[in-house]
């Protein structure tokens, strides 16, 4: 478990309502932990301390007001509380893509080629926020692999 976190406050005007809709795009895409309405958080690392630099710089180019923080959670379990909250969304993600494989098997073969690039495309995007691997991501990887040799 994480010790840190890299924290992003942020607060934007209502409107125009474009760059609250690409910020929100933006941090679901980065898989983030919501705290607060405009508080989200993700491990700290390089990368993630980076996008959250990025996407606040963009936040105040916009018109917005924004900042990173590194956080320590003073209670042991509020950093368990985000882990979990963290791997139940990408379980969930994984899990889709392990129902979606699955049902390959009834498709002609140009048909599960098509679905597996499709997948492929997917568990990439969901690795690219995946902190904190759980068996389903093995198990959404394999069968993902074997739909063309069925």
């Amino acid at each position: 478990m994480p010790t840190e976190w890299v924290l992003l406050s942020y607060r934007l005007p209502r409107e125009p309502s474009t760059p609250r809709i690409a910020t929100w795009r933006k941090l679901k895409r980065l898989g983030v932990a919501q705290i607060n309405d405009g508080l989200v958080a993700l491990p700290d690392d390089a990368r993630t301390r980076e996008q959250l630099e990025w996407l606040a710089g963009e936040i105040a180019e916009a018109g917005g007001v924004a900042a990173t923080w590194l956080a320590r959670p003073s209670v042991i379990q509020v950093g368990r509380d985000l882990v979990a909250e963290l791997t139940q969304a990408r379980i969930d993600e994984y899990a889709e893509v392990i129902e979606e494989a699955r049902s390959a098997g009834d498709l002609d073969d140009s048909a599960r080629r098509a679905v597996k690039r499709r997948l492929l495309d997917r568990l990439h995007r969901i690795g690219r926020r995946d902190y904190f691997p759980t068996p389903e991501r093995k198990e959404a990887h394999e069968l993902v692999a074997a739909i063309v040799s069925t």
